[in-house]
C-alpha cells in the first residue's frame, strides 16, 4: 500500500470514527439536557431523497429515491426547537434525464447516511398536547454529516466508482488530483408544518435542501483524463470514466465550481414524553396548554 493510499484510508477511518463519536455525544446530550427540558418528542420519518449536481443540474423528480429515518426533538419553548435526526436513503443521477450536458452517458447510484442537528423556528406558538396551540408552520436550518458511495453499472453489476479514479486522481498526468472522501458535511435548510393530535402525538410534513461541501456525490467534478478512442471497454477504470469513448484529456466532464446538493421531503410522526408530572404551579400559561 502506497503512502497516499494509507493516508486516504486513515482519513476515511478517522472520519467514520468521528460520525460514531458525534452520534454517541448527541445521544448523551439528549439524555442529559432532556432531564430539564420542557418536553421531548421522538419518532420516525419517511419520504424521498433527490440529487442535484453535475448530472442533473435541475431536479429530475423521476429520480427521487426512498428515504427514512428517526428523529428526536427537544422543545426549548413554543417557538424554538432543537431537532436531531438520523436519515437513510439513496441518491441517483442520470444525465439522460432532464436538463444535462450532452454526450456523456454518465449515471450513478449511492446509498446515503445522514446525521443532522437542526434548529426549528415555529411561526406560531406550538405545544404538543394543547387544544389551542396545536398547529404551526416552521423553518429549519442546521448542520449535517453524511456518507455516500457512488456506483455505476459495469457488466451487470454496480461498481464502486471512488476507487477507480475516474478523473485521473493519483495519476502521472494529474498528480494534484487526490481521491475524494466519501464523508462530507452539508447545511440543511427548509420548511414544514406540524399538527398535534391528542396529548402526545404530532404529525407533519417537511421538505428541505442540503448544500454539501463536496462535488463528488456523483463521481463527476472536473475533466476527462483519457483519450476516448484508446479506452479498453473491458477495464472498468477506463470505460466508466468515458462510456461513449469520444473525449480527450482536459475536456469538460463536470463543473468543480458548483458543489452537489440533495433534498429530502417526507412525513413524520412523533410521540411526546413528559419530563414533568405537571406544569410548574406558577406557570399559568403552560397550564392552559394542557387543557
Amino acid at each position: 500500500m502506497s503512502n497516499e493510499e494509507y493516508r486516504f484510508w486513515k482519513k476515511s477511518i478517522d472520519a467514520m470514527y468521528l460520525v460514531k463519536r458525534n452520534f454517541i455525544t448527541l445521544l448523551l446530550l439528549w439524555m442529559v439536557v432532556g432531564t430539564n427540558a420542557q418536553y421531548l418528542e421522538s419518532g420516525i420519518t419517511a419520504g424521498g431523497s433527490l440529487y442535484t449536481g453535475d448530472l442533473n443540474p435541475s431536479p429530475a423528480l423521476s429520480l427521487t429515491q426512498p428515504a427514512a429515518g428517526i428523529l428526536l426533538r427537544y422543545n426549548f419553548t413554543t417557538r424554538w426547537v432543537w431537532k436531531n435526526s438520523l436519515l437513510f436513503g439513496k441518491l441517483k443521477g442520470d444525465d439522460t434525464k432532464g436538463e444535462n450536458l450532452w454526450g456523456r452517458n454518465l449515471q450513478f447510484e449511492s446509498n446515503l447516511t445522514e446525521l443532522s442537528s437542526q434548529i426549528e423556528f415555529n411561526f406560531l406558538n406550538y405545544f404538543t398536547g394543547s387544544h389551542r396551540e396545536n398547529f404551526s408552520p416552521y423553518l429549519f436550518a442546521g448542520l449535517s454529516l453524511f456518507m455516500f458511495n457512488p456506483k455505476a453499472p459495469f457488466e451487470g453489476n454496480w461498481t464502486e466508482l471512488q476507487p477507480l479514479n475516474t478523473e485521473g486522481q493519483d495519476t502521472k498526468a494529474f498528480p494534484d488530483r487526490k481521491p475524494y472522501s466519501k464523508i462530507s458535511m452539508a447545511m440543511p435548510f427548509g420548511l414544514g408544518i406540524k399538527y398535534g393530535i391528542g396529548k402526545r402525538l404530532c404529525i407533519g410534513l417537511e421538505t428541505g435542501y442540503r448544500k454539501t461541501l463536496t462535488d463528488y456525490i456523483d463521481d463527476v467534478s472536473t475533466t476527462y483524463y483519457l483519450e476516448g478512442d484508446k479506452i479498453d471497454a473491458t477495464i472498468p477504470e477506463e470505460i466508466l470514466s468515458d462510456p461513449l469513448r469520444n473525449h480527450s484529456p482536459g475536456m469538460q466532464r463536470g463543473n468543480s465550481r458548483n458543489k452537489d446538493w440533495y433534498a429530502y421531503g417526507g412525513i413524520f410522526i412523533t410521540y411526546k414524553f413528559n419530563l414533568y408530572k405537571a406544569p410548574p404551579c406558577n406557570d399559568f400559561k403552560n397550564i392552559q396548554r394542557f387543557e
